[in-house]
């Protein structure tokens, strides 16, 4: 239920209203505008009988039901799109950012190389595999802490923000000494214990969708965040498994739109994993962005052929620094030259 308050409506008002939807037993999440506030009562067990009556309070306009399980994720709590500023660059304000990495740190000299060379092509963060989830056990897991301590080694070359994956709750509290975006990845996205740990860590979240997840199982998992106290989550289209077996997975652009119709939150594309072609990124990247998305999430190695993991869906250097100069021509990135 979302109470809407009249454009009058005083502070002392508010604040009554606020007291009473926390006596019903719901939380209230306030969000105050130019012109008028709005109250968010989120909740199961509250007693919506008495919430209702909340219609003859002083100061209140209307009670507006919410439609959908998500609740804070959506657009009928905040219409405004919500904009998550890291390090002076904003996701979600209306200019897309570009994420460009490696799938794994693997080497310095290969995530320094490709640190300089994705800056130069005009991207805004980095990224950056440390610790990897892998279908096989005997495949490439990944460097660990020695990853994250490379990764701050490229930050503080390129200015570069930084974006990695976080596996398991006790890894969050070290990933966030490093990574100034944590990255819960498609294998994670239900899981909860996680999801709980993460909605308390003081680092925004980039929550990919699940392979075989739904767009409201995706925003439902979102809404484990925000729930939790972590407002600032940035959603991530990679792909869903289908019958196509051409490709690793099938691309859901409409995803895009339809998140960007049913949440405030900024999404982002990954048309990487979303594809496993490095061929369709560019074609992918344009029409994703043509859909409404926020951002661009690309793995780019300095040799393909030789990554230890996911090659044949990295970009090479040059190929990235092209398609940049053909997706945004004449854009600077964000960030200042530290």
């Amino acid at each position: 239920m979302i109470v809407n308050m009249q454009a009058g409506a005083t502070d002392s008002q508010i604040d009554h209203v606020i007291e009473r939807v926390k006596e019903c037993g719901f939380q209230a999440h306030v969000i105050r505008g130019a012109e008028r506030t709005i109250i968010g009562c989120v909740g199961s067990g509250g007693r919506r009988t008495e919430l209702e009556a909340l219609l003859a309070a002083p100061g209140v306009e209307a009670l507006v039901p919410i439609a959908h399980p998500f609740k804070l994720v959506s657009r009928q709590l905040r219409a405004k799109p919500s904009e998550i500023v890291v390090r002076g660059i904003a996701i979600g304000g209306g200019r897309p950012v570009v994420i460009a990495g490696p799938c794994s740190v693997e080497l310095r000299e290969q995530i320094l190389e490709t640190a300089r060379a994705v800056r130069a092509a005009g991207a805004d963060m980095l990224r950056g595999g440390a610790y990897k989830p892998r279908t096989s056990p005997y495949d490439f897991q990944g460097l660990g802490q020695e990853a994250l301590d490379l990764l701050v080694e490229a930050r503080e070359e390129t200015g570069l923000p930084i974006v990695t994956e976080v596996m398991s709750t006790e890894d969050v509290d070290a990933v966030s000494d490093a990574a100034d975006i944590l990255q819960v990845g498609a294998r994670n996205m239900q899981n909860f214990p996680l999801l709980r740990r993460l909605a308390r860590a003081s680092r925004p979240i980039l929550l990919k969708r699940g392979p075989s997840a739904t767009v409201k199982e995706w925003l439902l998992a979102a809404e484990y965040l925000l729930d939790g106290g972590n407002p600032n989550v940035i959603l991530c289209e990679r792909g869903i498994k289908t019958f196509e077996s051409e490709l690793r997975n099938t691309f859901d652009i409409a995803a895009i739109a339809l998140a960007k119709e049913l949440t405030h939150l900024p999404v982002v594309a990954d048309p990487s994993h979303g594809t496993g072609r490095r061929s369709l990124i560019p074609a992918m990247s344009r029409a994703a962005l043509a859909a409404g998305a926020d951002g661009l999430m690309i793995e780019v190695h300095p040799c393909p052929e030789r990554a230890l993991s996911d090659g044949p869906q990295s970009m090479d250097l040059p190929g990235f620094a092209s398609m940049m100069a053909d997706i945004r021509p004449a854009k600077a990135p964000q960030h200042a030259r530290p």
